[in-house]
């Protein structure tokens, strides 16, 4: 069985909302084995989403529609539904008594609007949503099975897992297995990591070993497709520990796993703490840890020292290093992040202090040009201060994110004990050149 995945909004066409969904089902499809020949983006008019409908109800046997099922008139989906069919649109009476009673269940009247989502095209069944006002809808569109379900994420999970999942087993019986994995990497370029690992990427090779590259991260895309779940399972497992063995200390995660995701569940299992001092990178070292929930167990804060006063006054970073050899030097990084892990009291401080642009760079420190900071108790009974030089290319948010990026996993190479030289833009050390 093979799938089309069809998203409508304006909002998603016009990129002022990302489309989660999507990945979302397209996963949940290659878990049954289920192959999806395209996913499709559609704004809200009803002539565009009927073709498109009508065209993918002739390619694909099984169709999933997000989105277009709300109250307001632009939204269509229904009504292109019933227009592709060529049937009318008809009341649904259980779909009205769930809407009237999701209402009532608030305290509410169901509004004239609200009656719109229990329309149905004739010939189709609705799918009852257990956390919102839109009934989905089943019908046959082609050769296709299709499910309309909302655009709201949290309502479509749990429309997709109640109704839509259980009907897709039902029909779609016993079948390929489609597992897929990520495994994420940070410290080499894209090419780089595919000469390590070119002989896995051969695409005759099952499971197949591709990469993607986002804000630095190069990920590795890995496939396994069998007949026989078990199969699938080992031989994805066994493309996971050759890609890790092979790739080394750069490798901090899997799937949604983030630098920052990494260091502190590595950090937590040590008992260890962290704080941060950031020039260039404005907090976005800080921010990156606090994203992640259940932060505040290992990282205890930081401070942002933007100007020269700032690091002597709040990190202690002496005036004569400063003069001497700029806020933008290895001197300097290594005292602030000796200063940060006095003040904090903690076992790990990161700093970085850099040239971030469009302006300021010099032909010595040309935008891109990065200091970072890391002073630590970890592995030695006295404290211990090193510092790199990065240059990032790139503008403004690429030098910062990278920058903050490149910290994180400074930290990490640094508790594994794992040299610095798993990340390429190293340009100089400091001490020890």
């Amino acid at each position: 069985m093979q799938a089309v995945i069809l998203s409508i909004g304006d909002e998603l066409a016009l990129g002022q909302t990302v489309d989660t969904n999507t990945a979302y089902l397209a996963a949940k499809l290659a878990e049954l084995g289920i192959w999806t020949r395209y996913h499709e983006t559609i704004a809200d008019d009803q002539d565009l989403i009927a073709r498109a409908l009508v065209r993918a109800g002739g390619e694909a046997e099984l169709m999933l529609v997000t989105g277009g099922l709300g109250p307001t008139k632009d939204d269509l989906t229904r009504q292109a539904l019933a227009q592709a069919m060529e049937v009318d649109l008809e009341e649904d009476a259980e779909g009205l008594k769930a809407i009237e009673a999701f209402f009532a269940g608030r305290g509410k009247t169901i509004t004239e609007a609200n009656r719109v989502q229990a329309l149905l095209p004739v010939g189709a069944k609705g799918i009852p949503n257990a956390k919102g006002t839109a009934p989905g809808i089943r019908a046959t569109l082609g050769k296709a099975m299709v499910f309309v379900m909302p655009g709201v994420p949290f309502e479509m999970k749990a429309m997709y897992a109640d109704s839509v999942l259980p009907a897709i087993k039902e029909k779609a019986g016993g079948g390929r297995t489609i597992l897929t994995t990520k495994i994420n990497t940070f410290g080499l370029g894209e090419s780089s990591v595919g000469q390590i690992l070119d002989d896995l990427m051969d695409r005759k090779r099952n499971p197949t070993v591709g990469t993607t590259v986002g804000s630095g991260v190069v990920s590795v895309r890995i496939r396994s497709e069998f007949a026989d779940p078990a199969e699938a399972k080992t031989k994805l497992d066994e493309t996971v520990e050759q890609v890790k063995q092979r790739l080394g200390a750069i490798v901090f995660g899997r799937d949604e796993d983030t630098v920052a995701s990494a260091l502190l569940e590595d950090m937590r299992k040590r008992k260890l703490k962290i704080a941060t001092a950031e020039s260039c990178t404005g907090g976005l070292i800080g921010k990156m840890l606090t994203d992640i929930a259940g932060s505040s167990d290992v990282y205890i804060g930081g401070w942002v020292t933007y100007t020269n006063e700032m690091k002597q006054s709040q990190l202690g970073v002496p005036g004569e290093v400063l003069e001497q050899h700029g806020a933008v030097s290895g001197q300097t990084v290594c005292a602030m992040a000796a200063g940060a892990l006095e003040r904090s009291g903690v076992d790990i401080a990161l700093s970085v202090s850099g040239v971030a642009g469009p302006g300021g760079g010099t032909e010595e420190k040309p935008v891109g040009t990065v200091w970072l900071g890391l002073a630590s108790r970890v592995h030695a009974d006295e404290p211990t201060v090193q510092a790199i030089m990065v240059k990032f290319p790139g503008g403004r948010p690429q030098v910062r994110e990278r920058s903050a990026m490149c910290a994180l996993q400074m930290a990490r190479l640094h508790l594994a004990q794992e040299p610095l030289t798993g990340i390429s833009w190293i340009n100089r050390t400091y001490p020890g050149e």
